[in-house]
């Protein structure tokens, strides 16, 4: 199966494929006038894109992968053939914009990558062919601690140690760290058997937030092994809104009804499915930023 990307820019998702043959990246060109556009309607998208390479073309930009496709699932939820531009073509359109539109998201794409979430989202794609996933005990803290410093090893000194420190975040303080060798211990015992018990969990390590930074993306793929190993299910993140889902993971310290129902909902049997995993892991640093 070849490797699939989603990125995201202007909260609009920039799908890519892997050309095995070029060994590159390819991104839908429809896509990324969509997110630098910040244009809902894919329709409108693609005439601007059908547009502006007519015109370019008349100026004399020739893209590299001029005759490159992309099978992109369109909203009628069937398959068509659409232009694809590699990372050159991308830095050349960026370049010859309209209204040099396209700056902000040349410097988005060709730096994002290179950041702590860019260089730790690398990470977590080789995860689904690593021997980590198979090795771990699904719901203690010690995987947890494992897939934080694999995750994040290298980029942070605390990777894969539980904070000593209090932290906050807008405006909410979680568990006092003082309290931890009681509050973790507690947590891991939880039993995680039903969804209930194991969304229950998840909830409950999320107000702990045991690192000092890294805990939403450890711990989505933390909830994802408790469920593929007692109801054979993980989460389709794709099927989850950003906003909905941080709104709910808020309510969650008092009222955690709003996540289970979302969570719920989003629950595939695609467990081993490569493509599954690797959109979750874009979603899930796609929850991340700012």
């Amino acid at each position: 199966m070849s490797k699939k990307s989603i990125r995201f820019f202007n909260d609009r998702e920039v799908r890519a494929v892997w050309d095995e043959e070029n060994n590159c990246w390819l991104f839908s060109a429809t896509d990324i006038v969509r997110a630098i556009n910040d244009e809902p309607d894919y329709t409108k998208a693609g005439n601007y894109w059908r547009w502006l390479k007519r015109k370019l073309k008349q100026e004399n930009v020739q893209f590299v992968s001029d005759t490159h496709k992309l099978k992109i699932v369109a909203a009628d939820g069937k398959q068509y053939n659409s232009d694809a531009l590699s990372a050159e073509d991308i830095i050349l359109l960026a370049k010859h914009y309209p209204n040099n539109r396209g700056s902000k998201f040349l410097d988005w794409f060709t730096y994002s990558d290179n950041t702590i979430d860019g260089q730790s989202r690398k990470k977590a794609y080789t995860l689904f062919e690593s021997d980590l996933l198979n090795s771990l005990e699904p719901g203690s803290i010690k995987c947890l601690q494992q897939l934080h410093a694999y995750l994040f090893g290298g980029l942070y000194d605390f990777a894969g140690q539980i904070r000593n420190k209090n932290i906050s975040k807008g405006g909410f303080t979680f568990a006092n760290c003082l309290h931890f060798p009681t509050i973790i211990p507690a947590i891991e015992n939880m039993p995680e058997t039903t969804f209930d018990e194991i969304a229950d969990k998840y909830v409950e390590m999320n107000v702990v937030h045991p690192f000092m930074e890294g805990n939403g993306r450890s711990t989505r793929i933390w909830l994802d092994l408790m469920l593929r190993r007692s109801l054979k299910r993980c989460v389709d993140w794709s099927s989850i809104d950003k906003y909905e889902y941080l709104t709910a993971m808020r309510e969650s310290v008092v009222d955690s009804s709003h996540i289970k129902a979302l969570l719920k909902g989003a629950l595939t049997d695609k467990i081993s499915d490569r493509e599954m995993f690797m959109k979750g892991i874009d979603y899930s640093y796609y929850y991340e930023e700012e």
